[in-house]
């Protein structure tokens, strides 16, 4: 399948894909097709995180020329932050393709502009890449820097420079996203607003997602690393009540269905009942495949991905990947596009989970 190698002018132009789990059937639509295919009473979740301009350029120690790719402040100290490091070059080269980086070690330091610099304080043992950094500057100073220096984070097969803006959804709000959470990206409002008045409640996240790829074997097969998220007390409520109505629960991007199956099972882990969600923040290393059995999400919507990405993986825990693969053959033959300006896939809910409790 072939990528979109630009943004659409009119983002709700995206094909829509739905997969019937159920009758094993696919069918070809269009984004503005969704809120007929869902019922009043459905819940839709989107993961409402803004995009950083996570690319920065600077150069290591020696003057060595790299590209430093945020991941997002680190689990254990949230003023580190988690980046991968990339050799010279730029977007327009692969990932695979570029220079591998110098090897840096605790203690280097890494200039990013006259008003940006930041230090190495951790390397992982996943790979000599990923790094975990302090920047000089903290609070508002940081982040002026940070969107003045920064670009968005952006892969060969597209054609020109992005702007900040192409990658954000509508609903975009804190800036917690390495990589758009680019399932949201044809929602328009019109849509939304389509949806409100087909009955279906909307409600939201913020769950960070973090890089695509690396090009490095060892980190890509690490990813996703592990992200954060958080759940309104009000988004906790309404699954509840969407529960207790008889509504699905539909997942906007895998984001959402890694922070909610995840925060599940961290609840699950701190002695709550199965299917229990408690708001507030939270971490997920979730990985899911077609052995997960699914707790709070019933149904998806979801960009292309095909078999070998960890997002099929994922996807295969909504319809068995025989007819997941069998729909993404078809969709490469009628034209669809993959990658985050791409085009959407509706993996239709099979069935509901019963009902949690909010904490």
């Amino acid at each position: 399948m072939n990528p979109a190698r630009a943004p659409r002018d009119r983002r709700s132009d995206a094909r829509l894909l739905v997969v019937d789990p159920t009758t094993a059937t696919w069918t070809d639509g269009r984004a503005e097709d969704l809120p007929s295919l869902l019922r009043p009473g459905d819940l839709l979740v989107v993961n409402d995180a803004a995009t950083l301009p996570a690319s920065l350029s600077g150069s290591g120690p020696t003057g060595q020329q790299l590209e430093l790719r945020l991941v997002g402040p680190a689990q254990s100290q949230p003023e580190h932050w988690q980046a991968v490091l990339f050799g010279a070059g730029d977007w327009r080269t692969a990932t695979e393709a570029r220079p591998t980086p110098a090897v840096l070690t605790a203690g280097d330091r890494v200039e990013l502009g006259p008003a940006l610099g930041a230090t190495v304080v951790a390397v992982s043992s996943v790979s000599p890449r990923l790094v975990t950094i302090e920047f000089d500057q903290r609070g508002a100073a940081l982040w002026a820097a940070l969107y003045e220096k920064g670009r968005p984070i952006q892969y060969s097969y597209l054609r020109d420079e992005l702007a900040l803006w192409s990658v954000q959804t509508v609903y975009g709000a804190r800036p917690w996203a390495a990589e758009m959470p680019s399932a949201g990206r044809p929602l328009s409002w019109e849509i939304l607003l389509a949806l409100r008045r087909r009955g279906v409640e909307l409600c939201w996240l913020t769950h960070a997602a973090g890089l695509s790829s690396s090009g490095d074997p060892a980190l890509d097969q690490a990813l996703p690393l592990a992200e954060r998220y958080e759940l309104p007390d009000t988004t906790v409520a309404a699954i509840v009540r969407a529960r207790r109505r008889g509504g699905r629960i539909i997942a906007v991007g895998t984001t959402v269905v890694r922070a909610l199956e995840g925060a599940e099972r961290n609840a699950r882990a701190a002695g709550a009942a199965p299917g229990t969600l408690h708001a507030g923040g939270g971490w997920t290393g979730l990985v899911l495949d077609e052995q997960t059995r699914l707790a709070v999400v019933d149904g998806l919507l979801t960009g292309m991905h095909g078999p070998g990405e960890s997002h099929f993986k994922l996807l295969s825990a909504f319809a068995p990947p025989s007819l997941l693969k069998a729909a993404w053959d078809r969709a490469g033959e009628l034209g669809y596009l993959c990658h985050e300006f791409g085009d959407l896939c509706l993996v239709q809910p099979a069935g509901r989970v019963g009902e949690g409790q909010v904490v």
